[in-house]
């Protein structure tokens, strides 16, 4: 897969999937910035999006249970509001025995800008609340996310 950072037009390698999310006026703190909190908010908006459309046709993950294990996200460049959205690209960057990991960029759309607002990661955990723990990815699910697998998060604090 070709670096989620850059824009690029070879159609023969994987893509990350991409979604515009809109900026809300609320997401900007005392410094007229997207405050921090939000760009989670942001990655969380676009990940529904994706999970719902990676599986289309059978329940999906999101009504079965899926929990957030962890985060991380290195901030790139301020993001003022604006009316344009932001798109977030974001591909399955690690799958173990119960979930898997989304990496992702925030970045400014096609015709919008070349900025790179964030690239941030999530752990993902199926998870069944009747028995309340972890439960097994299926083949069917490792076999779709496959489908959308990448390179690990190039943060720059990990040397990476």
């Amino acid at each position: 897969m070709p670096d989620p950072a850059q824009p690029t037009t070879d159609d023969d390698q994987p893509q990350p999937y991409r979604v515009d999310v809109p900026l809300r006026w609320s997401d900007m703190d005392a410094y007229g910035h997207v405050n921090n909190v939000q760009f989670l908010r942001l990655l969380e908006d676009a990940r529904v999006v994706a999970i719902r459309e990676w599986f289309i046709g059978r329940p999906s993950m999101l009504d079965e249970g899926i929990v957030v294990s962890r985060h991380a996200i290195e901030y790139r460049a301020p993001l003022t509001f604006r009316p344009a959205p932001v798109e977030v690209a974001m591909w399955v960057s690690h799958v173990h025995g119960a979930g898997f990991d989304l990496g992702y960029v925030v970045r400014d759309p096609q015709g919008v800008g070349e900025a790179v607002y964030a690239v941030a990661e999530t752990g993902l955990v199926l998870y069944d609340f009747t028995a309340a723990r972890p439960r097994r990815l299926s083949p069917e699910v490792r076999t779709e996310l496959a489908r959308h697998a990448g390179e690990p998060v190039s943060f720059r604090w990990a040397g990476r």
